[in-house]
């Protein structure tokens, strides 16, 4: 075990027609699926897609941080 950490940050675009919230769990969800040791997210930008005047897709674009593995 070292005594320090080395970070990468990649951005992923995460949508949900229910809440920015549900957004961002898409988001991550799908992150985990091929990246490891995730320790943060920032929200980045937030914005939507509009059908017949109300919301049809919440869409958030975030910035994950993960650990370089063995750093």
């Amino acid at each position: 075990m070292s005594d320090h950490h080395s970070y990468k940050k990649i951005e992923i675009v995460g949508s949900s027609k229910n809440s920015i919230e549900d957004a961002i769990e898409n988001a991550l969800a799908e992150c985990a699926k091929s990246i490891k040791h995730m320790d943060w997210f920032e929200v980045v930008e937030t914005r939507g897609h509009i059908v017949n005047g109300k919301v049809g897709h919440y869409q958030v674009t975030i910035k994950v941080g993960f650990r370089i593995a063995d750093s």
